[in-house]
C-alpha cells in the first residue's frame, strides 16, 4: 500500500521509541534515513531488518523524485531523521510535499521532539510559544533575526550548536535585554542531560566559567516580553540617559535594560533631542 510515515526516533535515550513506531519501521518496504550509518544502531536495538535508503539534505532533489516513484509502485516508506521528529530543523519537508502533490497518503507517527521536551520542563508559558530552529551562522544575520523578534510575546524555542554557544546567548542579551530568563537544555535525555535557568546575563557568565559546558546538542528557551514599558517610562528612562550619551548610544543601552526595540527609543531620544 502505498503510504509515507513520517516517524519519529528517540532524540537520545532509546527506550523513548514508541510500539507504534518500532511495528511501523518493521512492515515497511523502506526506511528513508537522514544517515544510515547513525540508524544501524537504533534499528539494531529493536530487531529491525527493513532496507534503508539515504534521504537528507545534499540529496534531496533526486532523493525525493526517487522515493515517490517507489511510492507510486505501492510501496510503502518510513521516513526518520538522526533523532526526534523529521521536517522539525531536519530535511523531510520537499519530500512530504512532494508526496502530498501525488495524492499519496502521509501519516504521522509521534514521539520524541528536543523542543516540545525542553519547553515541557521549562517553568515558562506554553499557552502560546514560537518554534526558531537554528538561528543563522553570520553574526549579522543573527543579530538581525534577533532584533526581530525583540517584541514577541510569545515563549521562543531555539535549536543551537555547541560551538556557537556563547556567540549566541551575547546577542540575545543584546537583543532582548540582560534580564530576560532562559532555560538552555544540553543533551536532552542523554546521559549527560542538563538543564540551567537564570537570565540571559547571568547564562553569559555561566557559559564564560564552563558552568554550562559547550558540547552536546543545546535548545535555548527565551521567556517573550511581558508587555512593553509605557511610553513615558521610555521617556523618563532617555532622558536621564541623553544627560550623559548621545541618542545613538542612550538607545543601545535602554534597549538591552528593558528590551524595548532600538529604533522605537532612538525615536524617543531624537524627539526629546528636538524639544531641548
Amino acid at each position: 500500500m502505498s503510504v509515507l510515515y513520517v516517524v519519529a526516533t528517540p532524540i537520545g535515550n532509546l527506550e523513548d521509541m514508541t510500539y507504534r513506531a518500532v511495528s511501523v519501521l518493521k512492515q515497511v518496504d523502506f526506511i528513508a534515513a537522514e544517515d544510515t550509518r547513525h540508524s544501524k544502531k537504533l534499528l539494531a536495538h529493536y530487531d529491525i531488518a527493513t532496507p534503508m535508503l539515504s534521504y537528507h539534505e545534499h540529496n534531496e532533489t533526486e532523493s525525493s523524485a526517487g522515493l515517490v516513484a517507489l511510492l507510486t509502485e505501492h510501496k510503502s516508506i518510513a521516513l526518520i531523521s538522526d533523532a526526534g521528529t523529521p521536517l522539525i530543523a531536519d530535511p523531510g519537508y520537499r519530500l512530504v510535499q512532494e508526496v502530498r502533490a501525488n495524492n499519496i497518503p502521509v501519516v504521522p507517527v509521534p514521539g520524541s521532539s528536543a523542543a516540545v521536551a525542553a519547553l515541557s520542563v521549562s517553568g515558562m508559558s506554553t499557552d502560546r510559544f514560537c518554534f526558531e530552529g537554528f538561528l543563522p551562522a553570520k553574526a549579522v544575520a543573527r543579530e538581525k533575526t534577533l532584533e526581530a523578534l525583540n517584541s514577541e510575546s510569545r515563549t521562543m524555542v531555539f535549536y543551537e550548536a555547541p560551538h556557537r554557544m556563547a556567540e549566541t546567548v551575547a546577542a540575545m542579551g543584546r537583543a532582548f535585554g540582560q534580564a530576560r530568563r532562559v532555560m538552555i537544555a544540553r543533551e536532552i535525555t542523554k546521559h549527560y542531560e542538563t538543564f540551567w535557568q537564570g537570565t540571559l546575563a547571568e547564562a553569559s557568565s555561566a557559559i564564560e566559567k564552563n558552568e554550562i559546558v559547550q558540547r552536546g546538542e543545546f535548545v535555548v528557551i527565551i521567556d517573550g516580553l511581558d508587555g512593553k514599558p509605557e511610553r513615558y517610562d521610555a521617556i523618563a528612562l532617555m532622558r536621564a540617559l541623553l544627560q550623559e550619551l548621545p541618542p545613538g548610544k542612550a538607545a543601545k543601552l535602554a534597549h538591552q535594560l528593558t528590551g524595548v526595540s532600538k529604533k522605537d527609543l532612538y525615536e524617543i531620544a531624537l524627539d526629546q533631542k528636538s524639544d531641548r
